[in-house]
């Protein structure tokens, strides 16, 4: 029997937090003395105090580090009441959820600590090091040393370990959705880093922003073949310190980008970086920038900018990106009928492959008969956000808007399964194809898949596939366009 490989562990991906032995919460009132607290948390050998009037109506937390960093280090007098350095950040999370979710939150969200609850209120609580002692190896272990790598060649070396990894995740059975999330929070991590050492070597920014992504990184559906896709958002600052703002952080994004680039998160084709004069801009101008798309409402205009609208902060302030979320939320409610077919018609621009016959209709590349993957994909993307927009549904994540969708009543369980389905074996083939080129062929990897390599099953499922996605994109015609 071959021996497990030491980047996966297969018990651990069956496991649920649940199964997990939570902790209890330990709380304090906020008018509690730091002192008192330490003593506490001494007393009861926990890491984590939370802050509240009682175990259902916590407002806050501290750690060791919370008293390390901002007592101790400080000179901060212990008498002081918990409630003035205490985090408030409070991430939960459900005892149903699995291990991989559990991990996956605590590292996008940057939480050492999750509390487990329902609607009943908190269970208890759990602790990054628990989850991944129960891991021991796998692909978190991974994250948390690209988390500690510091050198561009340490983190060049962390991106090219990326192939393998995937490639035992998915042919161990692994949910696409969740090797999207790892690879988008390698890709975020190392973003992270670099930002960091951008800062320490640059100077600090001269007004508070957030290094924002989009396109499949906003949504959080990174592939092995990938680029960059991001922007800077600053605060607005008086007139006389504009040129001074604007000059910073156009040269911070380009020390960025190249940095990313060198570590193998390639330059984007289209120049949509913040490197790029465009795409670094104060809010205001981001916010008049959404205002322009949606009142031009062209076809033009929707093709070229609609992947702005699926975004995501990574680092510095989040307020800024929710700030501008939230206007966008807001302009739909003034947004034109033309504006939604405008989006609605880039759903029907890419028609699923199947032959008048029903069979899969092929690219001739290279001599050899392929699918295009991530253009079969599309539509199911562009049908998720224009009915997410039309709801007001800010969530970048594709399955997820799909989801959110359920819950307004637009789609059905059984839709939500059909689409789920699709863009999940969709997605796993594509990310298998990709880390095989990489592996065997020794080639970069591309969103073309070789039809020959398929199975007799494979290639039926793609057709039941290419059928459902027929008959959501008639939904949208009817929907959108008023035409069949």
């Amino acid at each position: 029997m071959q021996a497990p490989h030491p980047l996966v562990s297969d018990q651990f991906y069956s496991k649920k937090v649940k199964d997990l032995l939570v902790r209890s919460i330990r709380w304090v009132t906020p008018e509690t003395s730091i002192q008192t607290c330490a003593q506490y948390m001494a007393q009861e050998q926990v890491s984590c105090l939370f802050i509240g009037y009682q175990a259902k109506q916590l407002i806050g937390y501290i750690t060791d580090l919370t008293l390390r960093d901002q007592v101790l280090a400080v000179g901060l007098d212990p008498g002081t009441k918990v409630e003035m350095i205490m985090e408030k950040d409070l991430i939960s999370i459900s005892p149903e959820s699995s291990l991989v979710e559990a991990l996956l939150l605590m590292f996008q969200s940057k939480a050492r600590y999750l509390l487990v609850g329902n609607e009943q209120g908190f269970l208890g609580w759990i602790s990054r090091t628990k989850v991944l002692t129960e891991q021991s190896q796998g692909p978190f272990m991974f994250i948390q040393s690209v988390k500690e790598a510091r050198q561009y060649s340490e983190l060049r070396e962390k991106w090219q370990q990326m192939p393998d990894l995937i490639h035992l995740l998915i042919s161990r059975g692994m949910k696409a959705a969740y090797v999207n999330q790892i690879i988008t929070t390698v890709a975020d991590t190392i973003s992270q880093r670099v930002i960091e050492r951008v800062i320490k070597a640059f100077g600090p920014p001269p007004a508070p922003f957030v290094f924002f992504v989009y396109g499949s990184e906003g949504r959080g559906e990174l592939t092995l073949k990938t680029d960059q896709d991001n922007g800077i958002i600053y605060a607005d600052k008086a007139n006389e310190h504009r040129e001074e703002v604007r000059a910073y952080f156009l040269e911070f994004a380009t020390r960025v980008s190249t940095a990313l680039d060198e570590i193998g998160l390639s330059f984007c084709d289209g120049n949509f970086m913040a490197m790029n004069p465009k795409w670094t801009h104060s809010l205001s101008h981001w916010k008049n920038n959404y205002l322009q798309w949606v009142s031009d409402a062209s076809q033009e205009t929707a093709m070229n900018y609609s992947t702005f609208f699926d975004c995501r902060g990574i680092y510095g302030d989040l307020s800024l990106i929710e700030e501008l979320k939230n206007h966008m939320a807001n302009l739909m409610d003034q947004a034109s009928e033309r504006f939604f077919l405008s989006l609605g018609q880039n759903a029907l621009q890419y028609e699923p492959p199947l032959t008048f016959f029903k069979r899969i209709k092929t690219e001739d590349i290279d001599g050899e008969k392929q699918l295009n993957l991530k253009k079969t994909m599309r539509p199911i993307v562009d049908l998720a956000r224009v009915y997410a927009l039309k709801h007001k549904i800010t969530e970048p994540n594709t399955i997820r808007r799909i989801e959110l969708l359920k819950e307004k009543g637009v789609f059905s369980e059984k839709e939500v399964q059909e689409l789920t389905h699709a863009f999940e074996y969709l997605m796993s083939l594509r990310l298998e194809s990709q880390a095989s080129s990489l592996l065997e062929s020794h080639t970069a990897p591309k969103n073309y898949l070789l039809v020959k390599t398929l199975t007799k099953i494979q290639q039926v499922t793609l057709i039941e596939i290419f059928k459902v996605i027929e008959e959501f994109q008639a939904r949208i015609r009817i929907s959108f366009t008023r035409t069949l």
